[in-house]
């Protein structure tokens, strides 16, 4: 059974940096794209960015390139959204997820939306002065 969970999320001020970890007790993440996803309330949820399996290659949203990165850890099983120069527009609940498959799914890839089939249960990040 995939169980993903999400850590690291918090108060930030605009232009500081944060750390979001994903991790599995259930599930090995290295073989398998892993994404990460972002939601306000009353709006969809939006992809933020995607990372292939192993230190594969990494997709962004338009409004994060530049300044979101994502890694791995293989043997801490943990994929990291590092986002730096927050925005207040970055506030949102963050979501990583998985579709079992080893690269990020051709949409994410193309720039357009695409969910997957297992999300964690979320990290809220708040980005206020």
């Amino acid at each position: 059974q995939v169980q993903l969970v999400e850590s690291g999320g918090g108060l930030v001020q605009p232009g500081e940096s944060l750390r979001l970890s994903c991790t599995s007790s259930t599930f090995t993440l290295d073989p398998v794209a892993i994404a990460w996803y972002r939601q306000t309330p009353g709006r969809r949820r939006e992809g933020v960015g995607c990372i292939n399996r192993g230190q594969g290659e990494t997709y962004y949203e338009e409004s994060v390139k530049g300044r979101f990165s994502i890694s791995r850890d293989t043997y801490q099983n943990t994929v990291y959204l590092q986002m730096n120069d927050q925005k207040r527009e970055d506030a949102a609940d963050y979501y990583c997820a998985t579709d079992k498959t080893p690269a990020c799914p051709s949409r994410v890839v193309a720039g357009e939306y695409c969910g997957m089939s297992y999300y964690g249960r979320r990290t809220p990040v708040t980005v206020s002065s």
